[in-house]
C-alpha cells in the first residue's frame, strides 16, 4: 500500500527546489558565486565530462536552471528532444525555461520536424514561429476553415512576412482564398507602412492592367508622381494618395503642400485624406520654425489635430514672440491637456505680460503645486517654496519577507551578481508581472540596494502617477562623497551633478546608450578620453567610463568646459550635454532674443527639450535628498547662486491650500 505520507513529502521537496534560497542566504549565494561563474563558463565551453561534475556540485543551486539552459543552448543542434524536453517540463514557466523554447522551436524549424514543433508550440507574437506553426499545421494535413482564417490573418501585414509563410500563403492561393482584393489589401498596407518592395512584389500577382496600376501607386509612395491626376479616382487611389503624401511631407512639405493641391479635385480628396497629409506639412514646417508655419498649422481640419500638434502650435507662436497667438494657441487646446503644470505655467507667463496679474497668479499658483520644472518655474514667480511630498514605503514584514525570498527575485540579483543583465531582466519581469502594488515597490527597494536603480524608473509611476512621490527609490545618490567633492573642484551644484547622473543613466554605473555613452554619466569614449587627457585623469581605455569614481570625474569636468563655453549658463550647458554644442547654438542663433524659459520650450528636439527641464526638476529633488533648500529654479537654470535668504524650502501642500511664501 502506498504510503501517504510520500506526496507530502514530495510536495515539501518541491517547495524547497523551488526557493532553494528561501529566505535567500545572500552570505551563502556569494560563496558559491565564484563557482557558479566557473560552471558557466564551462557549460558554454567545457567538456561534458567537466560539465556533468560541476553541475552535479550546483544542484540545489537557485541558478541551476540558468546552468542548465546555457548547456542545453550550446548543444541545441545535437540535442536530443527528451532531454530539452524533459527541462522544459521541469521548468516550465520559469524564463529560463521559456527562452530556451522559444530556441529549440527554431531548432524544430531548422530540422522541420513539424510534428515536435506543434507539440512544443506556445501562441506568441514573432512572425517567425507563426507562420512556422501555420506550416506544420499545413504539413499534418491540419487545414480547417480556422487554419485558412489564420493564414489570411498572417498575409494582411504590410511588413515582408518570413519564407515560412510562402507554403501557407501558396496554399491559401491553390484553394483560391488569396483573392485580388486580398491581395490589394496587403498592397495598401505596405503602403501605409512605406514598404515598396512589397508592394511592387504583390502587383505581380495581379491581372495587367490592375498591375500597372499597382506598380505606378508603389512609384508614387516612394516619390509622389504627377501621373497619378490619371489615376481611377476611386477610394483606393484616394487611401493610396494620402500614404504617398504623408509618407513625404517630412522631407518635402513644400512639394506636398502643390501636390495635394493639384490631386484634391482630380481625385477628390476629402478631409480624411486631406487631414493627415496637412497635419504631416504643419507638423514638419513648425518643427523647423519654418515661415510657412503658422498658416499650414491653420489649414489642418479639427479632425486631424492632436496633443503633438498643440504643443507644436504654441512653441511656433512662442518662438515668434507673438504672445497673442500663444494664448489662442493655448485656449485652443483640450482642457485635459491645457491644465498640465507646463501649460498653466506659459499660460500665466503670457498673461502676466498682458498686465492681467490676477489671473496670472492663480495659474500660477494652480501650477506651482506640481513638483516639476514647470511647478517650481511658477512657484518662483510667487515667490513660494517647492510643492514636494515625499512618501515612504510601508511594507508589512511578512510581505517583505515574501518577496525577498521570491525564486524569481532571488534568480533575478543573483543573475545580475554574476553579470548576466539580459537573463535578470527576464527573471525580473515574470517575477513582478504577479505582483501587486506593495509587493512591487518593495521589490523595487530590494532592487535598490543592489544598486539596480532603473528599476524604480521603469516600474513605478505607470499604473499608479501617486508611485512617483517615492522620491528616494527614484533618486538613488550612490556615491555622495564623490559627488559633492568634483562638484566643489569644478564649482558646480552638487544637486545638478547628481541630477545630471540620473537623468542619464539612473544612477546605472554599466549603462550603454546606442551611441556608445558609457556609464553614470553617459560620457562618449572619444570625449572622455580627450576630457582626462585636458585635466589630468588616468584613462585605460573605454571600459575606463564603468569605473563610477571616474566617470563621473570625467563627466563634472566636461559639464563644466560646456558651462564655460555657454557663458556659465546652466540650461544652454545641459543642452549642450544632450544634443552637442553645434545645435545650440544653431538655436540660439534663430531665436537669440527669447527668455530662457522660454527658449528651453522651443528646443527642436523633444529628447533636449524634456532632458533640460528634467535635469533641473531633478536638481530640486536632489536638494532635498541633499539635505539642502534648492536656489530658484530661475535662477539656478542662469548658473546663478543665490544668497540663502533666497533659497527655496520643500514644503507638502494639502489638497486645497496654497504653499505660503
Amino acid at each position: 500500500m502506498r504510503n501517504p505520507l510520500i506526496p507530502l513529502l514530495l510536495s515539501l521537496l518541491s517547495l524547497l527546489w523551488l526557493a532553494p534560497a528561501g529566505a535567500a542566504d545572500e552570505a551563502a549565494l556569494a560563496a558559491r558565486r565564484d563557482e557558479l561563474r566557473h560552471a558557466l563558463q564551462i557549460a558554454e565551453r567545457g567538456s561534458p565530462a567537466q560539465y556533468e561534475a560541476v553541475a552535479k556540485r550546483l544542484a540545489d543551486h537557485p541558478l541551476f536552471p540558468w546552468l542548465e539552459y546555457a548547456r542545453l543552448r550550446r548543444d541545441l543542434g545535437t540535442a536530443t528532444p527528451g532531454r530539452v524536453e524533459g527541462f522544459l517540463r521541469r521548468f516550465d514557466g520559469q524564463p529560463a525555461a521559456q527562452l530556451l523554447r522559444e530556441a529549440w522551436l527554431g531548432e524544430l524549424i531548422r530540422r522541420q520536424d513539424w510534428p515536435r514543433f506543434l507539440a512544443t508550440y506556445r501562441p506568441d507574437s514573432d512572425p517567425t514561429r507563426r507562420c512556422a506553426h501555420a506550416q506544420a499545421r499545413l504539413a499534418a494535413g491540419a487545414v480547417d476553415e480556422g487554419w485558412l482564417k489564420d493564414v489570411e490573418a498572417l498575409w494582411l501585414n504590410g511588413r515582408s512576412m518570413p519564407d515560412l509563410c510562402d507554403a501557407p500563403f501558396a496554399e491559401l492561393q491553390r484553394r483560391g482564398r488569396l483573392t485580388p482584393e486580398l491581395r490589394w489589401q496587403r498592397i495598401e498596407l505596405a503602403a501605409e507602412a512605406g514598404e515598396l518592395g512589397i508592394m511592387r512584389f504583390l502587383a505581380r500577382g495581379l491581372p495587367a492592367a490592375e498591375a500597372a496600376l499597382a506598380q505606378d501607386y508603389a512609384a508614387f509612395v516612394e516619390s509622389p508622381h504627377e501621373r497619378a491626376a490619371r489615376w481611377p479616382a476611386d477610394a483606393r487611389s484616394r487611401r493610396i494618395a494620402m500614404h504617398g503624401l504623408v509618407r513625404a511631407a517630412r522631407r518635402d512639405p513644400d512639394g506636398v503642400e502643390a501636390r495635394l493641391a493639384a490631386l484634391t479635385p482630380v481625385l477628390g480628396l476629402g478631409e480624411a485624406e486631406r487631414g493627415p497629409v496637412l497635419y504631416q506639412i504643419a507638423l514638419w514646417t513648425v518643427a523647423s520654425y519654418g515661415e510657412a508655419s503658422a498658416r499650414r498649422l491653420a489649414a489642418v481640419p479639427a479632425s486631424a489635430w492632436d496633443a503633438r500638434l498643440h504643443e507644436w502650435q504654441v512653441r511656433e507662436a512662442l518662438a515668434r514672440q507673438d504672445d497673442a497667438a500663444a494664448l489662442a494657441a493655448l485656449e485652443r487646446m483640450p482642457e485635459a491637456q491645457r491644465r498640465d503644470a507646463r501649460w498653466r505655467y506659459f499660460e500665466a507667463r503670457l498673461r502676466e505680460r498682458r498686465g492681467e496679474r490676477d489671473l496670472a497668479h492663480a495659474l500660477y499658483a494652480e501650477a506651482a503645486r506640481d513638483a516639476s520644472f514647470h511647478g517650481f518655474l511658477a512657484a518662483d514667480r510667487l515667490n513660494q517654496p517647492y510643492a514636494l511630498c515625499p512618501k515612504t514605503p510601508r511594507t508589512p514584514a511578512e510581505i517583505a519577507a515574501e518577496v525577498a525570498s521570491h525564486p524569481g527575485l532571488v534568480r533575478a540579483f543573483e543573475l545580475r551578481r554574476i553579470d548576466r543583465p539580459g537573463w535578470a531582466e527576464r527573471e525580473w519581469r515574470a517575477a513582478v508581472a504577479g505582483f501587486d502594488a506593495t509587493r512591487r515597490i518593495e521589490a523595487v527597494r530590494l532592487a535598490r540596494r543592489q544598486f539596480w536603480h532603473d528599476r524604480a524608473v521603469f516600474f513605478l509611476g505607470r499604473e499608479d502617477p501617486d508611485e512617483l512621490r517615492y522620491y528616494r527609490l527614484r533618486f538613488p545618490l550612490s556615491y555622495p562623497r564623490t559627488v559633492r567633492a568634483e562638484a566643489e573642484r569644478h564649482g558646480l551644484d552638487p544637486a545638478v551633478v547628481a541630477a545630471e547622473i540620473r537623468a542619464e543613466s539612473a544612477w546605472m554605473r554599466e549603462a550603454r546608450s546606442h551611441a556608445d555613452a558609457r556609464g553614470l554619466m553617459q560620457v562618449l569614449p572619444a570625449t572622455g578620453a580627450a576630457v582626462a587627457r585636458r585635466h589630468g585623469i588616468a584613462w585605460g581605455g573605454p571600459d575606463t567610463l564603468y569605473r563610477p569614481v571616474t566617470n563621473i570625474r570625467i563627466g563634472t569636468a566636461y559639464l563644466r568646459e560646456m558651462i564655460d563655453r555657454h557663458d556659465g549658463k546652466y540650461f544652454l550647458a545641459m543642452a549642450a550635454y544632450n544634443a552637442g554644442p553645434a545645435p545650440v547654438q544653431r538655436w540660439l542663433a534663430q531665436r537669440p532674443d527669447l527668455d530662457p524659459d522660454f527658449w528651453i520650450e522651443t528646443i527642436p528636439f523633444k529628447e533636449t527639450r524634456d532632458y533640460v527641464a528634467r535635469v533641473l526638476a531633478f536638481s530640486v529633488i536632489y536638494d532635498w535628498r541633499l539635505g539642502q533648500e534648492s536656489p530658484p529654479v530661475s535662477e539656478r537654470m542662469l548658473g546663478r547662486d543665490p544668497p540663502p535668504d533666497r533659497r527655496r524650502a520643500h514644503v507638502c501642500p494639502s489638497p486645497t491650500e496654497s504653499i505660503a511664501p
